[in-house]
């Protein structure tokens, strides 16, 4: 594949990113920001929503502004192993629930999940995450529509790329998900349909460094 200009990283994401289903957005200041969200959460008629533990959605503040808007927000909170030298008696719940299960309870029944990105990836418009970043990776997986935030430092160019950049994130019991579109799949009679194993429809929002002062 030929390399990708830096000025064209964003649009060349944001077009592939479209061809797999996808619906890319972008937001240039705070107000633009919850606009897309308020108007994703409305057409999805959510009324709870699940996020990861992304960096960038806790310097957005973005939990507690979906809260201030009425809505029922979970996020993912239990500290890597490495972080807590292994699951213990703290992370259960009172009826010896741990918090992963508990957030994995909320993940199938929330409408939406919102996530951060390691990377996006242009050649294929393809969102890379880490359990090392978001924590438990079903926030994108299990509500049927995903929204993941990103930033143009995100943005990278192929595949080799990203494995180099990985590298020393994807350690020994980590995961990393690569996702390309929205779910879908094809019965014997080759008839695609979206979102019988996964979210049916995926925004990816690039969120300026203006959103961020």
């Amino acid at each position: 594949m030929p390399s990708i200009a830096a000025e064209d990283l964003v649009p060349k994401f944001e077009a592939e990113f479209s061809k797999v289903g996808g619906t890319a957005h972008r937001a240039s200041a705070p107000d633009d920001l919850n606009q897309i969200i308020r108007g994703i959460l409305t057409t999805s008629a959510a009324t709870a929503v699940v996020m990861s533990r992304s960096p960038l959605l806790a310097r957005l503040g973005l939990a507690d502004r979906l809260r201030a808007l009425g809505l029922s927000v979970t996020v993912w909170s239990l500290p890597s192993s490495s972080e807590s030298g292994g699951k213990d008696e703290q992370s259960r719940g009172a009826h010896g629930q741990s918090t992963d299960d508990s957030f994995r309870e909320q993940c199938f029944r929330a409408r939406v999940g919102i996530t951060g990105v390691d990377f996006a990836l242009a050649e294929s418009g393809s969102l890379v995450l880490s359990s090392v970043t978001e924590g438990s990776q079903l926030a994108s997986l299990a509500p049927p529509v995903h929204v993941a935030l990103y930033t143009r430092s995100q943005v990278l160019g192929s595949l080799e790329e990203v494995l180099e950049r990985m590298s020393p994130i994807a350690n020994p019991g980590r995961s990393v998900v690569f996702i390309t579109g929205t779910s879908r799949t094809a019965d014997i009679e080759q008839i695609l349909i979206r979102g019988v194993h996964g979210p049916g429809e995926v925004h990816a929002i690039l969120v300026e460094d203006s959103c961020l002062t």
